[in-house]
């Protein structure tokens, strides 16, 4: 750890301000215990309590280190020992009604009154849970607010200050000694970090929809820089007082342009030390998350583990009434003992898209892909452009002038009859590039329907005209529009270990630069799938020089990929390019 921590590279925190308004209406430091009545409203715009809350604002933990964190802990009144929630993140412990989130939650089409307000961003209410019989943990890790130290983000050092507070919680004496996580987006990808470092009393882990490699998930997939949404999340990084130190992925992202450094080690989960029971839930459309989350389900041991896939987005899908009763029956069968019959649950239960308002969810299935997926070689052909089973006898390119306003390449694949395609596709491709040394390819998977209409969907309640203008070429979790993937061409060298057949892994420890008229060999992982075909219906399948998708959310840009010359898609003959299906039987 004195490694890694010697290779970060630190700036000011950003000002915390104490108003009271700014990071939430009960976010000024005021330590003390109030018993919140049934019916109490943090403000009007919010629900009611249904139970009496006991609210310990501003609690000091002291971490390992001698450092002291801050945490708020909502719980039921009476004398029974409960189990207890962490919710994880540099958000804010009070950030449920700060404007920049409810303004955040108002714009997918989640209301106020749908939350008690007590909750922290993208975390458990205690509005439900304390009625449930839980308590809810929201803390502001080290150095943020009021909590002491520097600040650092994703890693060791994070995963082990939630060790000693959940440590710290078990032995508190309203707590029965069991403690879980819950949350998604950091909230969810922090919980791989700290539920790898095994702390004893931790009991259960639901993490819904969290990246697991800062550097492949969010500075650079594919090996292309894209450092504009980690800035984003630093702007959390706030201290009360005389400003700390926090860490800097932004300029780490700059410095160190490859993988192999202990820096990046240290911000990779290690997924197959999670030994606790895990409820993972993801999506197939979640730019930021999607890879991150299967790659964990992929990785962790195969006991106590289940899966959900649903078809919308994770904010939504997270405080959604049905889902927190499944939340609730895994937490008591595993926080409380009850004997709810938790472990008959399908261990994958997964989503099918036909984009056209019949979706389905809660496909029962032992593994993801379900036994029964069939992986096709679709081959590339250019002079149909079409894929097709069967490769073409001779090399026919597909060329296309990378800096043009058309800069791509498609294939078309008509279903002739209903078709479901469940699990990870990938490409393979023969490309070559012609006045430069070095290639951004970036591939797309969409679904048309007969009348070849690119079909897409929204994966939150609101659909109004003004999200269809700010997710037209950005905001992509919250518009689904298909599979992709992309790769830096100098970046492509293969992870013989972690690579499989389905999915491609990449070491991006090193660059490979093109020569004038190398050929080269490229896998590219593409965004698992649930999707449904319907005869006549087809799939478009894009090879691009350009981001189709845009940003991860609206405000926030993405990085452009870095194209020169002309773009050769190899196919057919020697050159065997292809996109690879999983056709399900």
């Amino acid at each position: 750890m004195d490694k890694v921590k010697e290779m970060m590279l630190f700036n000011p925190s950003f000002e915390y301000i104490d108003d009271g308004v700014e990071h939430g209406i009960l976010s000024q430091f005021n330590p003390g215990t109030t018993v919140l009545k049934k019916g109490y409203q943090v403000d009007q715009r919010f629900m009611p309590l249904p139970c009496d809350v006991i609210f310990e604002k501003d609690v000091p933990v002291k971490l390992r280190d001698g450092v002291t964190i801050y945490t708020d802990v909502s719980r039921p009144s009476g004398a029974e020992k409960v189990p207890v929630i962490i919710s994880w993140s540099p958000y804010g412990k009070a950030a449920g009604t700060a404007p920049r989130y409810t303004n955040l939650f108002g714009m997918i089409g989640i209301p106020d009154s749908e939350l008690s307000g007590l909750h922290k961003f993208e975390g458990s209410d205690p509005a439900y849970w304390c009625n449930h019989g839980y308590a809810v943990c929201n803390p502001d890790p080290r150095g943020v607010a009021h909590s002491e130290g520097d600040i650092y983000m994703i890693g060791t050092q994070e995963a082990r200050d939630c060790y000693d507070l959940i440590e710290w919680l078990a032995e508190q004496e309203w707590c029965n000694g069991k403690v879980a996580t819950s949350g998604t987006s950091y909230l969810a990808f922090s919980q791989w970090f700290i539920a790898a470092e095994q702390p004893p009393h931790l009991a259960a882990i639901n993490p819904e929809e969290g990246l697991g490699d800062a550097y492949r998930d969010l500075i650079r997939r594919g090996g292309i820089l894209d450092v504009n949404f980690a800035s984003r999340l630093q702007v959390n990084h706030v201290h009360a007082g005389e400003a700390v130190r926090r860490e800097d992925v932004h300029d780490e992202g700059l410095k160190y342009p490859f993988a192999n450094c202990d820096l990046w080690e240290d911000k990779i989960a290690r997924f197959e030390n999670i030994t606790c029971p895990a409820y993972v839930v993801a999506s197939y459309s979640n730019t930021l998350h999607t890879p991150g989350t299967f790659r964990a389900w992929r990785n962790m041991p195969k006991e106590n583990k289940w899966l959900r896939i649903h078809d919308n987005q994770e904010w939504p899908d997270f405080y959604k009434e049905e889902q927190q009763e499944d939340r609730l029956k895994f937490f008591d069968h595993f926080l409380k003992g009850i004997d709810n019959g938790w472990e008959k649950t399908p261990v994958v239960r997964y989503a099918l898209h036909d984009f056209e308002g019949g979706h389905y969810e809660g496909i029962e299935a032992e593994t993801f892909p379900p036994q029964g997926t069939v992986y096709k070689k679709m081959y590339l052909n250019g002079v149909t452009r079409t894929l097709s089973e069967t490769l073409a006898q001779i090399d026919i390119p597909a060329i296309y002038d990378s800096e043009a306003s058309l800069a791509q390449a498609s294939f078309l694949y008509k279903a002739e009859e209903k078709t479901e395609l469940v699990g990870y596709p990938k490409a393979k491709l023969y490309v070559e590039v012609d006045g430069s040394d070095d290639m951004d390819i970036l591939v797309y998977l969409y679904k048309l329907d007969k009348f070849g209409n690119h079909l897409q969907q929204f994966v939150i309640p609101n659909m109004t005209a003004r999200m269809h203008d700010l997710t037209d070429r950005g905001g992509s979790v919250l518009r689904y529009k298909g599979s992709n993937g992309r790769l830096r061409v100098s970046m492509r060298h293969l992870d013989e270990e972690k690579s499989t057949n389905e999915v491609p892994a990449y070491t991006f420890d090193r660059e490979e630069k093109l020569h004038k008229g190398e050929i080269v060999e490229i896998e590219i992982e593409m965004f698992p799938i649930g999707m449904l075909l319907y005869p006549g219906e087809q799939l478009r399948f894009i090879v691009s020089a350009k981001d189709e998708v845009g940003g991860i959310m609206p405000g926030t840009p993405a990085a452009p990929p870095v194209n020169h010359g002309k773009h050769i898609i190899h196919c057919g003959g020697q050159y065997d390019s292809y996109l690879q299906l999983p056709f399900r039987k």
